[in-house]
This record gives C-alpha cells, sequence and structure tokens, in this order.
C-alpha cells in the first residue's frame, strides 16, 4: 500500500508517500510545494493545487492522509489555512483517493507516543522510523507523520476487523 500525507499549508504545503509492504514501511518521497509568497493567495492555491497533482500522478499512492485543522493564531490564518487544505482535498479527491483525516494529536500520539510533542521530536521519530539519513524538513517530516499514523490506524483495524470475523 502507498500513502500519501499531508501537511496543509499557503506558503509550504508538506508531502510525503511511504510504502507499506508486510508491515515494513519505506520512504518513498517528500518535499514541500512552496509558492512564491509576494504571489496572490489565489496564485499560491493553484501553484499547490497543480504540484499536487502532478505529485499524485507521479507516485500513484492509494490513499492519503490529511492533517486538520487544529488551531490557528487569528480567523485570517484559519481561513486561509483552510483554503489551502480545501485545495489539497480537492486534488486527492480528484485523483480518486479515499482521504483519511487526522488531527495533530493523533499524528503525534501515533508517532511519537505523547500527543503533545514538539516538530523536533516528530522529525526525530518520523527519521528513525523510516532509517532517513537525516530529517526532512519541517513541513515533510509533518506529512510522513500523517501518512505513519493513517498506516499505523489501518493496520491496528484490519488486525480487528479479522479477529473479529
Amino acid at each position: 500500500m502507498r500513502i500519501i500525507g499531508i501537511d496543509p499549508g499557503s506558503r509550504i504545503c508538506g508531502y510525503g508517500i511511504i510504502d507499506e509492504v508486510s508491515g515494513n514501511n519505506t520512504h518513498v518521497d517528500c518535499g514541500g510545494i512552496m509558492p512564491k509568497k509576494k504571489d496572490p493567495l489565489g496564485a499560491r492555491l493553484d501553484f499547490i493545487y497543480t504540484n499536487l497533482k502532478e505529485i499524485i500522478a507521479t507516485f500513484a499512492p492509494d490513499a492519503a492522509a490529511i492533517e486538520t485543522i487544529f488551531f490557528a493564531a487569528n480567523v485570517k490564518s484559519a481561513i486561509v489555512l483552510g483554503q489551502a487544505r480545501g485545495v489539497a482535498l480537492l486534488a486527492l479527491a480528484h485523483a480518486g483517493l479515499p482521504i483519511y483525516e487526522y488531527s495533530p494529536t493523533q499524528i503525534k500520539k501515533a508517532v511519537v507516543g505523547f500527543g503533545r510533542a514538539d516538530k523536533d521530536q516528530v522529525a526525530a521519530m518520523t527519521q528513525a522510523l523510516l532509517g532517513l539519513s537525516e530529517p526532512a524538513m519541517s513541513d515533510a517530516s509533518d506529512a510522513l507523520a500523517c501518512a505513519l499514523c493513517h498506516l499505523s490506524s489501518h493496520r491496528f483495524h484490519e488486525q480487528v476487523r479479522t479477529a473479529t470475523t
């Protein structure tokens, strides 16, 4: 199973792609989609959408995991983040991918074991779990953590389903 994890943002939209085969997770690719800061919001959203569609087409994931909005410093920030998240959801939906949503607390708990872990802890555990030579950039690391959270959750639900049938 190939999963794409998304950490939505209007300045940097992190993505991470992981393969899971027989319970083993392998890093495939990760990075950040970074529109020009000076571009108007509409152009930045279009850039995110277009690039995310290309990444999906290139890596052909089987499912997507995306981080939900937890909080924002102010209403304007929350609206802009929501718009970036909406564009990412649209790209995933247009690709026909099943979409799973996880809160930052769920992701941190699944990857680090502590729902209030900081970004450095998430990056370090993501690096360790995927055998990366160095931590991924912050937004990509969060996206990889989101994908790892989904794989962990998916495996758990599969075990429960198998045990009850």
